[in-house]
């Protein structure tokens, strides 16, 4: 399969706050990875839970998160704070541990 990516990934491991769609309740997590085009990020919130309010992440969702990149990591003077609205092309349970 090939790999759809666009532009250089870069492993930068930031905390940031995420939402969803249709849903009041915010989740916190990791970037894995971030590019122009997209981030890989790790975080409890892919569990689905059980009742009507049930939030389950999966591809198509829309996901909106803030993440604040590092002036030294980016060469800048100031930190950038970034809004990011996307979504979600797919789920990955990771091993335990």
């Amino acid at each position: 399969m090939a790999d759809a990516r666009t532009g250089k990934r870069f492993p930068v491991e930031l905390p940031i706050r995420i939402s969803v769609a249709d849903s009041a309740e915010e989740q916190v997590g990791m970037t894995a990875n971030v590019s122009a085009a997209g981030a890989y990020i790790r975080t409890e919130g892919a569990k689905p839970k059980a009742g009507p309010d049930a939030r389950v992440w999966r591809p198509g969702s829309t996901v909106e998160f803030d993440m604040t990149l590092p002036a030294e990591v980016i060469g800048a003077e100031k930190d950038v704070h970034i809004h990011c609205r996307g979504r979600v092309l797919r789920v990955e349970k990771l091993a335990e541990g």
